[in-house]
């Protein structure tokens, strides 16, 4: 029933998120078995209480059993309300920690993972999976656990009453045994395929809402809901298909306990008759309602098995997560000083997304401290990669990256990544005001100095005019060119001593790009800048230009050196010039 890979799930779920928790587990136990106690004392009060009715008719020892009966109930009502105030306690506090776990480990991950994952299964794992693991395990499992003590002490209370007619009782359990196994392996395929299914409905969602604007334009809404359509017939026919696998135990189960019943019927109607089995009335007819208090947990917990095996694939699924190895992290003794006015250089270096296909093969480049450097080339020649090789969102498969003459793998990446002010073609805007989207670079930031970075982006009036009302999801109420002057403010607000910008003026129109260029140059004073650009009127200052072509440098000196050379660059910048007219 369980692989070795539940069982090493199991055995890190309780490591981690609830043996901690062991005392208030032992207290929870400890009312459970209460619980079974009353039943047990039930059962005992019941055939004393049948012998008053059928042998002495005392009307007082009946109200004293009956009002016994009411005294135990009362307590298991009271516990039946304080375990599962306590389970669910204990069970959200847990999850709670595996959810914080996750984000922290999330949050250690390579960009290649992020860019690798579907969203929706991240969703699912973060959200789906952690909260159905938290009602199972503060809910579905805690009854399990009652029912179970249930079984045990009553079972134990009905062998002592009886072995004989006990034994005949568990003729079932082998066939109990097999029906579980048999369905265990069918539940555990089904809910996989349906794990998986859900992560993918959930980017579907999360592409379509995306990109709503271009389905719109494209008036393909007929398409998107049929995919999304297609996605959910899919998951409801998973859904049958487990709920049909996990419905097949109850009744099973219910037709094995009939088949018990009747046999304890006759067999303990037999003893009763004979006389010489030490069993009256009272004593068989309590005997068949231990039986019936002890099958109807025990196909509660049949069920539960079920379900077991379901949530051991969630829990499988959220465990995938912490599985996943960050390949880029600090070296034992990585350093946090350098010197931040350093030549960047690229040495010899390989590099691909696939490794069958290198992107870079032996590139060197040098990036002058103090200077400003350009990137131009085709689309697909590298270009940005060459910005992610140097902010170590990727790590070099050959050759080297330093920064006067320290490899940048010998330092702290924390350190590192700081000594950048980026500008990307790729804008993240949250959904809060404009000002605290500027200051999410610099949190501790005065709103000065956001003032400051705004006006410097061009970008104030907006700010003052939209106040503290929030941008949108993804900041759907901006235009291009404002997100664009928001990266460009926070890229002020950072003054992080090397700039990168890759293609941070593309969606300006050409008086705000000239004024945002003046207000770049300004910024790159004394720094050092990388620029990314297609549009080559905005790297005509630069004191060095690469021209990158199939990852490889073709072309490489200032603007007018380039221009005097009449190759590539020469040819893209006549061509752009042409179109300007």
């Amino acid at each position: 029933m369980f692989s070795e890979q539940d069982r090493d799930n199991i055995a890190w779920f309780w490591r981690n998120y609830l043996k901690s928790k062991t005392p208030w587990l032992f207290v929870v136990l400890g009312m459970i078995t209460i619980q079974g106690v009353v039943y047990q004392q039930f059962l005992s009060l019941t055939e004393d209480g049948l012998r008053v009715i059928f042998d002495s008719g005392a009307m007082s020892d009946l109200i004293e059993v009956c009002a016994i009966v009411f005294g135990l109930f009362t307590t298991r009502a009271i516990i039946s309300y304080l375990i599962p105030r306590l389970s669910v306690r204990l069970a959200s506090d847990a999850v709670m920690k595996l959810r914080r776990d996750l984000i922290d480990h999330l949050m250690t991950l390579d960009l290649a993972f992020f860019e690798r994952t579907q969203s929706g299964e991240i969703i699912l794992r973060l959200v789906n999976q952690a909260q159905g693991l938290s009602l199972f395990v503060g809910q579905a499992t805690v009854n399990a656990v009652r029912d179970a003590a249930t079984v045990i002490i009553v079972s134990g209370y009905l062998i002592y009453k009886s072995p004989l007619l006990f034994t005949a009782a568990l003729i079932i359990l082998p066939t109990i045994l097999l029906l579980l196994q048999h369905v265990s392996a069918k539940i555990k395929e089904v809910q996989a395929t349906s794990e998986n299914a859900m992560g993918a409905y959930m980017t579907g969602i999360d592409e379509m809402s995306s990109g709503m604007r271009t389905v719109k334009i494209a008036g393909q809404e007929p398409i998107e809901r049929e995919r999304l359509v297609e996605a959910t017939k899919n998951l409801r026919k998973l859904s049958i298909r487990l709920q049909s696998a996990q419905a097949v135990v109850v009744p099973a189960i219910d037709m094995m306990a009939a088949f018990v019943y009747v046999l304890l019927i006759g067999g303990g109607g037999y003893m009763v008759l004979s006389g010489s089995f030490g069993l009256d009335g009272a004593g068989i007819i309590a005997y068949l309602l231990g039986l019936v208090l002890v099958f109807d947990p025990a196909r509660s917990l049949a069920s539960f098995f079920a379900k077991l095996q379901a949530n051991l694939i969630i829990l499988n699924g959220v465990r995938s997560l912490h599985r996943e190895k960050p390949t880029i992290f600090d070296r034992e003794n990585a350093h946090t000083d350098f010197n931040t006015d350093g030549d960047i250089v690229l040495e010899n270096v390989r590099f691909s997304y696939d490794r069958k296909h290198p992107l870079f093969d032996d590139l060197s480049m040098r990036f002058e401290g103090g200077k400003v450097t350009a990137i131009v080339g085709a689309t697909g020649s590298g270009k940005t990669t060459v910005l992610s090789l140097l902010t170590r969102l990727y790590d070099v498969e050959h050759g080297q990256v330093t920064i006067d003459g320290t490899p940048i793998t010998d330092l702290k990446i924390k350190n590192w990544r700081s000594s950048f002010s980026v500008v990307a073609q790729d804008i993240v805007i949250f959904n809060s005001s404009l000002k605290d989207n500027i200051r999410y670079v610099r949190p501790d930031a005065s709103d000065e100095e956001v003032r400051a970075a705004a006006e410097a982006a061009e970008i104030a009036e907006l700010m003052d005019a939209r106040g503290d009302k929030p941008l949108g999801p993804k900041g759907s109420q901006l235009s291009g060119g404002q997100k664009q002057r928001i990266a460009i403010a926070r890229a002020f607000l950072r003054a992080s001593p090397i700039l990168l910008l890759d293609e941070a003026t593309s969606a300006l129109d050409q008086k705000t790009e000239d004024k945002v260029k003046h207000a770049l140059n300004r910024l790159s004073k004394g720094k050092t800048t990388l620029i990314v650009a297609h549009r080559l009127s905005a790297i005509t200052h630069a004191d060095w230009i690469y021209v990158l072509d199939a990852g490889k440098v073709v072309e490489q000196g200032t603007h007018k050196d380039l221009l005097a050379q009449a190759g590539l660059y020469a040819g893209m910048y006549g061509a752009q010039k042409k179109s300007y007219r």
